[in-house]
């Protein structure tokens, strides 16, 4: 299966997948992360248009599908900001969840722990999702976590347990 984590940059999905991660290998299940800003650093030719941003998620859904295929569950970390190249992901992969970590813009921009809001409201970067560019909530994700009122802990524990039964950690 996939774990697909978007959200605001900030909103703690990396951190998320990561502790979630832990917790599935932990019990023996096979699992690798795809964070968002590693994924980048490796496909240099991408920019954040949305024509680069939907290329960039269809690229980590090829991935995931990949190692779905080979029995590992995908965690993908990115922003994705777009609802039809999330969409997209969702028909390209096979068995494929949606989990949206919310946190409202002004959590974020406070949080800023990378300084990205501070450079975009600045003007420093355009194209920042959030500030310059729109960030399209879903609208049916399987699993949603606020990372305003829970902890990344009881976070990881709410998405554990909301994973289907068949992939439910032992």
């Amino acid at each position: 299966m996939t774990l697909w984590f978007t959200g605001l940059s900030g909103a703690g999905k990396t951190t998320l997948a990561r502790l979630v991660q832990a917790k599935l290998e932990a019990r023996g299940h096979a699992a690798t992360l795809l964070d968002g800003d590693q994924v980048r650093a490796m496909s240099p030719d991408l920019g954040f248009s949305p024509a680069d941003r939907a290329a960039q998620s269809a690229r980590v859904a090829a991935r995931c599908a990949e190692l779905e295929g080979r029995g590992v569950i995908a965690l993908a970390a990115l922003i994705s900001p777009y609802r039809a190249a999330r969409e997209s992901a969702r028909a390209a992969i096979g068995d494929f969840i949606e989990v949206y970590v919310r946190a409202p813009l002004e959590v974020v921009i406070a949080r800023d722990v990378k300084g990205l809001y501070r450079r975009a409201i600045a003007g420093e970067i355009t194209d920042f999702t959030g500030i310059s560019a729109p960030y399209e909530p879903p609208l049916h994700p399987e699993i949603t976590v606020d990372t305003t009122t829970a902890s990344p802990v009881e976070s990881a524990a709410l998405i554990l347990a909301a994973l289907p039964l068949t992939a439910r950690v032992r």
